[in-house]
């Protein structure tokens, strides 16, 4: 009886699943696997792995294509798959990519042609956005922005777009942690025909927080990067789905562009998954205890955190799709960028530097960083203001955390009043 079929806790399949010791040496974990090419057992081997991997064919159940060479496929990439698959609710296949916007690229390019259409939520993380307007737009395939939190704006993009076949959302959003109904979208793509393909990028909440699969999304995507990787020392991707001929494509179009994480990266990554539970548990528990302090100091404006929103929509949803609020937060300062500076300027204990995730406390001004190339109107209609800063909250005791923003916050604090 497989680990599957005797129902495991995930904390326990993301350390068993997927790896066999025997083929490793006896190793009780995975070893790092550098080949670039494989030998087969036999011509028909051969033959018979390349039909399936062009789809010429499809495996047999229960049967795995023989490795070929690895911007295909390798050992530390399949191992590293099966033990992302217990973390997420409902998930049948994963791939893993050189970078989180490798894997929203490529999980895009692989269900859209030119002349489809992408309804989006806004504000997004810049990269992905730039991706939209710069890249895909001239090569024929339209975005629509769609404010994030509007269900009833959502419902219509989704509805009256022609040719709508992707509808990507990021919840919490990226940097004011706008939550969006991910099950009423699914909903509401259900009723088009063809269907478009929910995605989600998961990366804020995801795994522990959230689950996209559960409310019923196609694909929830990752920059494996921020809390799965942890220790912000990699660059990985990753797309999970719960119907394997959703991935196929993706992981086609993976072998093409070449971009599937390399042995040692799947390796490290491979090894911090056990822990990410632990890691997002510790990281959001600081945040909510550091936020409801920070939010009376006469520098902040406003705080953006699930446990403070205000307006009812978001509370439902909040509660609807979330277990816990997380370990990223943003605080807009009073003063605007010349208080968020003199803020980022006086932080000891934080580093002031872009990414989150990690184990480490990582503060940063998005206006002039991660979403400095998005549009001045798109950015003022996102509520990512000059005086915006988003921060990522790490493992640190929080209470030293929270002296070092409280420092840095008097002197925002006494800028302004100057």
């Amino acid at each position: 009886m497989s680990n599957h079929e005797r129902k495991i806790h995930p904390s326990t399949a993301v350390l068993t699943a997927g790896f066999d010791p025997a083929l490793s040496v006896g190793s009780a974990r995975p070893a790092v696997f550098r080949s670039s090419t494989y030998v087969f057992p036999s011509p028909e081997a051969a033959e018979r792995a390349f039909s399936i991997l062009g789809g010429r064919v499809k495996p047999e159940p229960g049967e795995t294509a023989h490795l070929i060479y690895s911007r295909f496929n390798h050992p530390n990439a399949e191992i590293v798959e099966a033990h992302l698959l217990p973390l997420e609710n409902n998930a049948q296949a994963a791939a893993v990519f050189n970078s989180g916007m490798a894997a929203i690229m490529t999980a895009i390019m692989a269900h859209t042609r030119p002349g489809d259409a992408i309804v989006y939520t806004v504000p997004i993380y810049g990269g992905t956005q730039s991706l939209i307007q710069n890249f895909l737009e001239p090569w024929g395939i339209h975005g629509v922005p769609v404010a994030g939190g509007d269900s009833a704006a959502l419902d219509s993009a989704i509805q009256h777009t022609p040719h709508c076949r992707v509808v990507l959302l990021e919840s919490p959003a990226n940097p004011t942690l706008t939550m969006t109904d991910i099950a009423r979208a699914v909903d509401s793509a259900s009723r088009r025909e063809p269907r478009p393909l929910v995605m989600v990028d998961n990366t804020f909440l995801g795994p522990a927080f959230q689950h996209p699969l559960a409310l019923g999304a196609d694909i929830t995507l990752y920059s494996a990067t921020k809390y799965l990787g942890g220790f912000s020392d990699i660059l990985a991707g990753a797309a999970i789905c719960k119907d394997p001929e959703i991935m196929r494509p993706i992981r086609g179009r993976r072998s093409l562009f070449g971009n599937i994480l390399a042995p040692d990266e799947c390796w490290i990554l491979d090894s911090r998954l056990p822990t990410v539970h632990l890691r997002m548990n510790r990281q959001s528990k600081n945040a909510q205890r550091i936020v409801e302090r920070l939010a009376a100091h006469p520098a902040v404006n406003r705080l953006y955190y699930p446990s403070l929103f205000t307006d009812p929509e978001q509370i439902r949803i909040r509660d609807a799709q979330c277990d816990y609020p997380g370990g990223i937060f943003s605080v807009d300062l009073k003063g605007g960028k010349p208080a968020a500076f003199e803020f980022l300027r006086h932080l000891q204990i934080a580093r002031n530097a872009v990414s989150l995730g990690g184990v480490e406390t990582l503060v940063c001004h998005p206006r002039s960083t991660t979403h400095s190339a998005v549009s001045q109107q798109e950015l003022q209609l996102s509520g990512v203001v000059d005086g915006l800063v988003r921060v990522s909250i790490g493992i640190e005791d929080w209470r030293d955390v929270l002296s070092d923003f409280e420092r840095a916050l008097d002197r925002a604090a006494a800028l302004t009043a100057a």
